[in-house]
């Protein structure tokens, strides 16, 4: 009787431990979701360990669930940048730019009353801006006009606003051959004067010679009839492309 009295009292005093289990099987839930977390965002080693450290800490001596012997993320494990995954369109970017630019020069195109000297073109590739021969030169010449250098330096100025674009200043000449002693043919006097409109417009600041190009093109390269008075006339011409 004395002996069951006793076994009574041990179970009396025995702790009901069965909360354990399901309060374990929490703390792994939460710890796996936490290193889910991680491991879809960049990794700092260092402090991924001491987040670790801290969790073992707290719940180490729960019957062993957590022994240490979970490892980290690798580092190199990492989520692409935010900027990849809406990239943008430069493209669309591009051509928005040169219709800006268009705009501007166009504008004052009208407003200095050049329209038979200057006109623009945008395709998709480029914006072009023509510039006839008489604009610019006095017949058989390369020397820019006083009264030129104005222009020059606007259309400098309206393209500092777009550095990252390359500019090729390209020369053009009717077929009609060059007799002076300055040029042997009409391909150096394209290429020169392509040149020094070229150099007038990078004397203004803020632009980048090592993005522009001269070249010149002679008769080579017509956009009019050459056996026409106005088809030579449309020929002899400096372009300004920037792409």
């Amino acid at each position: 009787m004395r002996r069951r009295s006793m076994l009574n009292e041990l179970d009396e005093e025995k702790v009901d431990d069965s909360w354990l289990l399901p309060y374990a099987d929490l703390l792994t839930l939460l710890l796996a979701t936490f290193i889910a977390m991680l491991s879809i965002s960049t990794i700092d080693a260092v402090k991924f360990d001491l987040m670790k450290n801290a969790f073992l800490t707290q719940f180490q001596g729960s019957d062993g669930i957590l022994d240490g012997s979970i490892e980290p993320v690798p580092a190199e494990v990492q989520t692409e940048p935010l900027a990849d995954d809406f990239p943008v369109d430069f493209e669309t970017v591009k051509r928005n730019d040169l219709h800006s630019l268009k705009t501007s020069i166009d504008r004052y195109i009208e407003q200095n009353g050049l329209q038979a000297k200057v006109y623009t073109g945008l395709d998709e590739e480029e914006l072009k801006i023509t510039i006839r021969d008489h604009a610019l030169f006095d017949s058989g010449s390369a020397a820019v006009k006083e009264s030129s250098i104005g222009l020059a330096r606007e259309i400098s100025l309206m393209l500092a606003e777009y550095p990252q674009y390359r500019v090729e200043v390209s020369g053009h000449t009717d077929n009609v051959p060059i007799y002076n002693h300055e040029f042997a043919d009409n391909w150096e006097l394209s290429a020169q004067r392509a040149v020094n409109f070229m150099k007038l417009v990078l004397d203004e600041e803020g632009l980048n010679p090592s993005h522009f190009r001269a070249v010149g093109y002679g008769e080579y390269n017509s956009i009019g009839d050459n056996t026409t008075i106005e088809g030579r006339s449309k020929n002899r011409r400096v372009e300004m492309s920037i792409y």
